[in-house]
């Protein structure tokens, strides 16, 4: 005898969705949210998926967004706060090398690539220290041999590598004409911002304020004036790295995929 099926109501779905998303210290995919429920209240696939779309419309104007990558879900905190999120951490992020980036970039684009291959195009050696801190941050990893003398490794990009850079396949790589795209506007809205600033800082050194309170106004802008030059600054080099590890020149937009197509 079959036990009918007792179907909860999605307002309860999307709650328990919302909860363990919540709960959980790592990304959840669809088959491990369905293993939440007992048989007899599974919902299907389809409604789960269902339930999630509506928690995304449900966050579309609020600080977290849920984000579908690589692994699954997970809420996180939008991408255009972080400039205010990481002053919540002493420590400042990890900074990596122009040779590691263009490193990383190579094995992204070019995928199965050896480190002989890596090394022609960037025209200088590749480390082993550089290939080992990638294999730390389990963003690349081995994936054969290539069928020559020596059967030098091949590496490839890993789903820890999607879920960090927030893809959920390779497919949503930006191409050379969208990251210009993205730096243009990102950099135009931080010379913006430094226009701001510093026309701030003039109307408030004209005003008649205490000498202790325009002080310390005044520090605050120069800190934030130093933080805007150093992300212009490091747009200006991550702009650079992708161009040079992929060995393309400034190139008219309409161009830029078809070289990359040929790259």
């Amino acid at each position: 005898m079959m036990t009918e099926q007792a179907m909860l109501p999605q307002e309860l779905i999307v709650k328990i969705i919302e909860g363990a998303l919540f709960a959980a210290d790592r990304t959840l995919s669809l088959q491990q949210l369905s293993e939440l429920f007992l048989d007899m209240e599974r919902p299907s696939m389809d409604e789960l998926r269902e339930a999630i779309a509506e928690l995304q419309r449900d966050y579309e104007n609020r600080a977290l967004e849920l984000k579908e990558v690589a692994s699954g879900f997970r809420f996180q905190v939008r991408a255009q706060l972080s400039q205010w999120m990481v002053r919540l951490w002493e420590e400042k992020p990890p900074r990596y090398s122009r040779a590691i980036l263009e490193t990383l970039v190579l094995i992204a684009y070019r995928q199965p690539i050896t480190r002989a291959e890596i090394e022609e195009v960037r025209g200088v050696s590749v480390s082993t220290a550089i290939v080992k801190t990638l294999q730390d941050r389990e963003w690349i990893r081995v994936v054969g041999q290539r069928d020559v003398p020596g059967k030098p490794s091949l590496y490839a990009t890993t789903r820890h590598f999607l879920d960090y850079f927030n893809l959920r396949s390779l497919d949503e790589l930006p191409t050379l004409a969208q990251l210009r795209e993205d730096f243009a506007e990102t950099e135009k809205q931080l010379s913006q911002q430094l226009e701001f600033n510093l026309l701030e800082a003039e109307t408030e050194v004209e005003a008649e304020q205490p000498t202790e309170g325009l002080q310390q106004q005044r520090h605050t802008l120069d800190v934030q004036l130093q933080e805007l030059e150093l992300q212009l600054k490091d747009l200006d080099e991550k702009s650079l790295v992708f161009e040079q590890a992929l060995g393309i020149t400034t190139h008219p937009d309409d161009e830029l995929d078809e070289q990359l197509e040929t790259v």
